[in-house]
């Protein structure tokens, strides 16, 4: 029997830098990647869904893959610590995304390698 290689539907493949080399960002903005669906487990391993939760006040960690010229603390490839409801949502080439100001951004946690960067300051 030969078999068929056609899919009725094609999994989504993870997006690279590569695929973003189109897009360019105007001053301080940076896209990070889209931060989990919000549902959390507790200490004792209870799954908490993300409906079950109040107003959403807690900060989470995304990687960044885009970064504007005047970005001044923050990298591609950084991690960075931010509230999800200061972003927002991007479609670029097909992946989600959320788009913040640098101002947003909480806390960096940059690779090793990288080089000491002083923090930005706003005015």
């Amino acid at each position: 029997m030969a078999r068929s290689t056609t899919r009725a539907s094609t999994p989504r493949r993870r997006r690279t830098k590569t695929d973003l080399d189109g897009v360019r960002l105007t001053a301080d903005r940076v896209v990070v990647e889209n931060p989990d669906d919000g549902e959390r487990t507790s200490r004792g391993g209870l799954l908490i869904p993300a409906t079950a939760a109040s107003a959403p006040k807690r900060c989470v960690w995304s990687r960044v893959v885009l970064v504007g010229p005047d970005a001044r603390s923050v990298r591609v490839g950084d991690r960075v610590l931010f509230l999800p409801q200061a972003g927002l949502e991007v479609e670029i080439d097909g992946a989600d995304y959320l788009l913040l100001r640098e101002r947003d951004v909480q806390a960096v946690a940059s690779p090793a390698e990288g080089a000491d960067r002083q923090p930005g300051q706003y005015l």
